[in-house]
């Protein structure tokens, strides 16, 4: 293809999507409208829903759809739970042709008004060029520009690649991410009886789980952000010059990722620290605290048992299992100083690998140049804390390139309050996942 067709194409591409993204928005509607909470039982047929419309869209296109029944799962009450199904769509199988897979998920972080949304989030509502809802930017709205991409091409007859599209659960400059650090989460419980207590009865003469509870907790992290558990930083790479330099020239203003967190001040205070631990360094943060009391109002109760929850986000070279003991090893520690009657116990219910990338390879290449054609700048390439152990698998089985292709902005919310996806980003990111399918087609 030449470089002036290839133009032209390009152009009948982009006035396709620019001329449909009234269409494109009433989509993102309608499924921010599913309410596919996967975290509350009670609404797990919402999620079942949303797979079903997003099937039928896939359908719509012309895919071969195939839904997998992924059985079910006990809940800690006992109670099976159906699975929602994983979908795989599939569109053209010319060998001739290079294949694209792209993995999305549906499902979407709890939501209510009254947690301090200014819209209701699952309305989806365009506000100064936003639209706001859940699952906008984390993941309706990628999915669905996917999707877009795709519909544009089928609707203009264009072909020269196969795509699979995979549907599973689970700033502004664009970036392309080549390295995952994923969370190990641990559970730290401690228990003193088998019913709660009254703290005019036993306050002062017991020892209180929370008390044991917040000792191990704080025994975690020091002021400075440092992991205090012994050999943690023991199997981190060393900084090579070619990393510090990444961080040097990468665009990042600290201000105004303090001001889109609204933190008042960072643990470092350049860019390169900040980079450095957000990316190179493991990292610990405390979650939350499971039984004891958080209703609003005044309960005078000493909880009989509470269950910290905190993880850790692990980088390259870091082992699993040499992880998990040395942070069992660190708990017990603690605790046997304190001299208490309580029972610990502490598991590790979610933990798998660092991802890297090699993103000097061909599909980033391709990648970078639909950026720098729609965006008209070069993307940064970044690292990244998220919970997608599937990358890791995907380039594992495939024993191909894995990329993470982003296309929303770091002031987002995803999974907070008023979640949002720019217009701009939703719609130009269409058009850069139409401009990569063109690329990867020049490819064969």
């Amino acid at each position: 293809m030449s470089s002036s067709s290839s133009s032209v194409l390009e152009m009948e591409i982009f006035q396709y999507i620019d001329a449909h993204q009234s269409d494109f928005i009433e989509d993102l509607k309608e499924w921010v409208a599913v309410e596919s909470d996967s975290v509350q039982p009670d609404l797990r047929k919402e999620v079942i829903r949303m797979m079903a419309l997003a099937a039928d869209r896939l359908s719509a296109l012309g895919a071969a759809v195939n839904s997998v029944n992924l059985g079910s799962h006990q809940l800690p009450d006992g109670k099976d739970l159906p699975l929602p199904p994983v979908i795989l769509g599939e569109l053209g199988k010319d060998p001739q042709n290079p294949t694209v897979c792209f993995y999305g998920h549906v499902d979407v972080q709890p939501a209510k008004k009254e947690d301090g949304w200014k819209t209701d989030p699952y309305t989806l509502t365009e506000i100064n060029g936003n639209l706001y809802g859940r699952g906008a930017t984390d993941n309706k709205g990628p999915v669905l520009a996917w999707i877009n991409a795709v519909e544009t091409f089928r609707a203009l007859k264009l072909v020269g690649i196969n795509e699979k599209l995979l549907l599973l659960l689970l700033l502004y400059k664009i970036s392309l991410e080549g390295c995952i650090y994923l969370p190990v989460m641990f559970l730290v419980q401690v228990e003193c009886g088998s019913k709660d207590l009254h703290s005019g009865t036993f306050g002062g003469i017991i020892h209180e789980p929370l008390t044991d509870l917040i000792a191990l907790l704080d025994s975690l992290v020091d002021p400075t952000g440092r992991i205090q558990i012994p050999g943690i930083y023991d199997s981190v790479a060393a900084l090579t010059e070619e990393e510090r330099k990444l961080y040097e020239s990468i665009e990042f203003d600290l201000e105004e990722h303090k001001n889109n967190g609204g933190v008042k001040k960072f643990l470092y205070g350049t860019k390169e620290e900040i980079l450095l631990h957000l990316w190179h360094y493991p990292s610990l943060s405390i979650h939350g605290i499971e039984g004891a009391f958080h209703e609003p109002g005044i309960k005078t109760v000493i909880p009989a048992k509470v269950i910290g929850k905190f993880s850790i986000r692990q980088v390259p070279h870091m082992d699993l299992s040499v992880v998990k003991q040395q942070v069992v090893e660190h708990l017990e520690g603690v605790f046997s100083k304190r001299n208490s009657p309580n029972k610990l116990k502490v598991s590790m219910p979610l933990g798998a690998k660092p991802w890297l990338a090699d993103v000097n390879g061909p599909l980033y290449k391709a990648a970078r140049r639909a950026i720098k054609r729609v965006f008209g700048e070069d993307p940064d390439f970044i690292r990244d804390g998220s919970t997608i152990p599937v990358a890791r698998m995907f380039q594992t089985i495939t024993q191909k390139s894995v990329m993470m292709f982003p296309i929303g902005a770091a002031d987002d919310g995803e999974h907070s309050q008023n979640e949002k996806i720019s217009r701009h980003n939703y719609i130009e990111g269409t058009k850069v996942f139409a401009a990569f399918f063109l690329e990867i087609s020049k490819l064969h």
